[in-house]
């Protein structure tokens, strides 16, 4: 088996549209194929990141292990620290938490949107630190702690990632945290943009010389019918579009006058410009999604990180990347 420091630029994402009963064997056989991370995304109503997590990392052996992402108001920060500190103690080295704030409409669901968006997650972000370094809190805010403290502190210092989208919430991971997780339809233009305004706010907060990891989702899909996986990730994408319809991604492509109107009709779905596809996500023939992969690396990312479809063939394109797309980059 490969160890972590030869793996490739190129992770897995589990969790969420995953079936829960798919993710032992899925990370099992990620990280003998050689992938270089794994990354657990927790979309609200899917499937659970930290029974997730903690699955994965037990089947797995020295693969790292992402959060991206926790939101910021869906758990207390206490509780969040206490999860993390839990994994990190299991499985020292390997656990990277991430935090962000959301889907705002999912939010909206439960009656969870805060005030201040970026207010919650930086005391999110703040706290949390704080709790893992031992220190007791007491402390009235968007949340609330009196004489909070971790029994089980970690052995380490983690590592703590932002799932961010917006220019002052991009800016605000390069001021506090220690690397990005950016959100599936992150084109080469959006990473390259990402990354400026990353650096803008950590050039603000003086943290220039700490190198800032960036972890770019992606929609992906390899066939050999480059135009069958286009389709597999067809409706993933409309999905996404509908799910945050007016934020960066989106308007740094230049698509945001088009999406409104298409969004308004009604029709997203069926009438998704095949160009959107083929732009926001990595799918097609093996030459195509390794060109593509390649792309996102240049543009920024430190790893590019794939969601696999279709779902039910999730195995299977995970094998065809380890074999034909893996020595392509």
């Amino acid at each position: 088996m490969r160890r972590v420091s030869e793996r490739p630029p190129v992770g897995v994402v589990l969790g969420s549209h995953m079936v829960p009963d798919r993710i032992v064997r899925t990370a099992r056989r990620a990280e003998e194929l050689g992938f270089g991370e794994l990354w657990f995304s927790e979309d609200c109503f899917f499937a659970g990141a930290f029974a997730g997590l903690a699955a994965a990392l037990a089947a797995t052996d020295d693969v790292p292990v992402g959060l991206g992402v926790a939101s910021a108001v869906t758990r207390h920060p206490a509780l969040l620290a206490m999860e993390c500190a839990t994994l990190s103690r299991l499985h020292p080295g390997r656990f990277r938490p991430g935090v962000g704030l959301g889907v705002p409409y999912w939010l909206q669901q439960m009656g969870l949107m805060p005030r201040s968006p970026l207010g919650a997650v930086r005391e999110c972000v703040d706290s949390l630190r704080r709790l893992l370094s031992g220190e007791q809190l007491s402390a009235e805010g968007l949340f609330t702690f009196e004489r909070v403290e971790l029994t089980h502190l970690p052995e380490e210092e983690l590592p703590i990632f932002l799932g961010m989208v917006g220019p002052k919430g991009l800016e605000l991971a390069g001021s506090i945290a220690d690397g990005s997780v950016l959100s599936v339809l992150a084109g080469v233009d959006y990473v390259r943009w990402a990354r400026e305004r990353i650096a803008a706010g950590a050039a603000a907060a003086g943290r220039t010389s700490a190198p800032h990891q960036v972890a770019t989702y992606v929609l992906y899909s390899v066939d050999a019918d480059g135009a069958a996986a286009r389709e597999a990730v067809r409706s993933a994408t409309a999905f996404y579009l509908e799910a945050m319809p007016d934020n960066a991604l989106s308007d740094v492509y230049g698509i945001q006058p088009q999406l409104q109107e298409l969004l308004a009709a009604g029709t997203l779905a069926d009438e998704l410009p095949a160009a959107w596809v083929e732009d926001l996500a990595v799918a097609g023939d093996p030459d195509e999604v390794a060109r593509k992969i390649r792309g996102l690396l240049d543009a920024g990312s430190d790893s590019v990180c794939l969601w696999l479809f279709p779902l039910d063939r999730s195995e299977e394109v995970l094998e065809l990347t380890a074999r034909e797309v893996l020595p392509r980059l």
